[in-house]
């Protein structure tokens, strides 16, 4: 399904700028299966149960956020677990919190699927000349491994990373970086494509980009977007059509 909802007429875009994690795959079945392999091995490794570790995981993650702010360190899977072993008690356990951080990206990885549509709808944009850029929260190493993984690094002109910016979406420094990237003289033919309402569409409606918003629960009727789709292919279809 797809539905516009702004004002302003859609033109053909010049350039699009992306949103990664839940908007190109869904981030929380890989999130819950790489959680639950590092739960484990502590287990294995300490005695500690599943809940235990869950609850000072969660406090860890909470904690590191309040610190860190809308940072990407404040993203930091290592920082996290290295709290998680610390609220267990067990002190700073380098080697451990390095290989738990390693088994939650690695069975991550194994679980992470790009959605429906997003390589041929890129596919369509390159073939049409049009350039793209992501904008993503998190370190640049972990998006870029991202990027590789789902065989995406040929498909972007150019990445910014809140490691790149200093700060987190929505801050307008993370745009005003891939704006100065892509080149253009105007916003009015560039798309921004994310999940977020806070970070994405408004980020991008500060900068009057068209704004795309991916869903996968029932449209909101105030939504801010100037598109609503839930499916690539048919926003790939929509492209074709304009």
């Amino acid at each position: 399904m797809l539905d516009l909802r702004g004002s302003q007429q859609i033109v053909t875009p010049e350039a699009v700028i992306f949103d990664t994690d839940n908007t190109l795959y869904p981030y929380e079945p890989a999130h819950k299966a790489a959680i639950k392999s590092v739960a484990i091995k502590t287990e294995e490794l300490f005695g500690v149960s599943e809940s235990d570790f869950m609850e000072a995981f969660k406090i860890s993650r909470t904690e590191v956020k309040k610190r860190l702010k809308n940072t990407a360190s404040s993203h930091s899977r290592l920082l996290y677990f290295q709290r998680t072993i610390e609220h267990l008690d067990m002190g700073t356990r380098i080697l451990t919190t390095l290989d738990l951080e390693q088994t939650y990206w690695r069975t991550f990885f194994a679980n992470a699927r790009l959605f429906p549509g997003v390589k041929e709808f890129l596919q369509e944009l390159k073939n049409h000349g049009v350039k793209t850029a992501n904008i993503t929260d998190l370190t640049s190493q972990i998006q870029f491994r991202k990027m590789v993984y789902f065989g995406l690094d040929e498909y972007f002109d150019y990445v910014v990373t809140s490691e790149e910016s200093g700060v987190d979406k929505p801050n307008p420094l993370c745009f005003e970086i891939a704006l100065e990237k892509i080149g253009l003289p105007s916003s009015s033919k560039i798309w921004m494509i994310g999940d977020d309402h806070e970070s994405d569409i408004k980020g991008g409606n500060y900068f009057n980009l068209t704004t795309l918003h991916k869903v996968d629960r029932p449209f909101l009727s105030d939504n801010a977007a100037d598109i609503i789709f839930d499916n690539f292919n048919h926003l790939c279809k929509f492209y074709s059509n304009l």
